[in-house]
């Protein structure tokens, strides 16, 4: 019998996973895709390690969190700085002095402050929607450009009928700085996450295409504690209703040419487009293969967001107030459960970054492997 069965092969699974081998507990790790990583799965394609389910940047101010996982691969120096399509037009993100130059050619960090705050007065008292709040943040011009189709297609929904939290705040910064995340540490792993993901694995004995809730009493009897990273409310069979979810779909195509648009991501913000952005994959590495040699072709990945529904790939958990409290009622039923702890991005209902969800594995393993 197993000390754990750990169910996914995702981040959450595998930090867990090795740190009770590493502390002498017998594993067994199940997951019903054909590959482990999760979400971070990485695919080899002509010498390009493709981002299949969406783009997936390390980054972080938790030295503890970086610290840990540059054990298991060395990154490289990646900045995130995507580019933004307005109808042709192309600006920095985020929000940043070239955008303000580019949009009302301001040169001066005191000029572009006093744009954004001459079109933020506008909004008086408490903003009521996503709108009035991302005017209130910087003004009707860059909410017209960069915020509103972007974000209409994200959820599916006019601006002016989504919820004023969703965007509490927008970076704005009067430097010349194109760093996307404000983050003392980031890069990609070189090699690809699932080549992480092996070294994080390695050694522990993993089973896929093993769809856990369809083996459940078999899988439970092998072992004492079942660490499950799957939906929450899936475990409980829907019981109390359906947890929502936006979901992504990818058109990935192979190109024969060796630079599509200059940039690992860019993001088409205009309503009329169907896709939210552009990944091309090899800028995520320099567009160099392993050796440090040029790649002739490119692989890019249009993203479109959609509604979720059930058999989907759940994405983006929907946190709003119906969907937070079904939560909370599952997590009754959950807590319930001694022989099973509840992780990860699914099983907690929660969005996480890469970071917190290795953070979070690792409180796990303090709280229940303690030495």
């Amino acid at each position: 019998m197993y000390d754990y069965l750990v169910v996914g092969a995702g981040l959450y699974g595998a930090v867990f996973a090795h740190e009770a081998k590493s502390k002498g507990k017998s594993v067994l790790v199940v997951d019903k895709r054909s590959n482990i990583a999760g979400n971070v799965y990485t695919e080899n394609i002509e010498g390009i390690n493709v981002h299949v389910y969406g783009a997936h940047i390390f980054h972080t101010n938790n030295k503890k969190v970086w610290n840990y996982i540059t054990q298991f691969a060395e990154f490289n120096r990646f900045t995130n700085s995507p580019v933004a399509n307005y109808k042709g037009e192309l600006y920095s993100m985020p929000f940043n002095m070239y955008t303000f130059n580019k949009i009302w050619g301001v040169e001066t960090p005191e000029e572009a402050e006093t744009k954004i705050n001459e079109q933020r007065a506008e909004i008086t008292g408490e903003p009521k929607n996503l709108e009035e709040q991302a005017i209130s943040l910087v003004g009707r011009d860059i909410f017209e450009k960069l915020v509103k189709g972007y974000t209409e297609k994200q959820w599916g929904r006019d601006c002016k009928e989504l919820p004023s939290f969703i965007i509490k705040r927008l970076p704005v910064r009067l430097t010349f700085d194109n760093n996307y995340f404000n983050a003392l540490y980031q890069g990609i792993p070189m090699g690809g996450y699932t080549k992480m993901l092996e070294n994080i694995l390695d050694g522990i004995e993993v089973r896929l295409n093993t769809d856990y809730l369809e083996n459940k009493a078999e899988l439970d009897a092998t072992a004492k504690k079942i660490v499950y990273t799957g939906p929450i409310d899936a475990y409980f069979n829907y019981s109390l209703g359906t947890l929502e979810y936006r979901s992504v779909r990818f058109e990935t195509e192979l190109l024969e040419k060796s630079n599509f648009q200059g940039n690992a991501a860019v993001n088409y913000t205009d309503r009329e487009t169907p896709w939210t952005r552009i990944i091309e994959h090899k800028w995520f590495e320099f567009g160099k293969d392993e050796d440090g040699n040029d790649l002739p072709k490119t692989v890019i990945s249009r993203e479109y967001s959609s509604e979720w529904k059930p058999g989907d790939e759940p994405y983006y958990p929907v946190n709003d107030e119906k969907n937070g409290k079904l939560y909370e009622e599952y997590k009754k039923l959950a807590d319930a459960e001694d022989k099973v702890i509840f992780g990860g991005r699914l099983g907690e209902y929660k969005y996480y970054d890469m970071d917190q969800v290795i953070d979070a594995a690792l409180t796990c393993v303090k709280t229940y492997l303690a030495d």
